[in-house]
């Protein structure tokens, strides 16, 4: 057996960013009411720097 770290993979790909940034997108015009919305809306704009 190696003592080499393993080789660190992705989780998401740049395309899987701009699917999320779009499902939460929708999700924060259907709550746009709630409180929690401006969590949300951050995400959004997060997911939008990443991908």
């Amino acid at each position: 057996m190696s003592n080499e770290p393993q080789r660190v993979r992705a989780v998401f790909s740049t395309e899987d960013f701009g699917l999320m940034k779009e499902a939460v997108g929708a999700y924060v015009r259907q709550i746009a009411d709630d409180p929690k919305s401006a969590k949300f809306s951050n995400l959004y704009h997060r997911l939008g720097r990443v991908g």
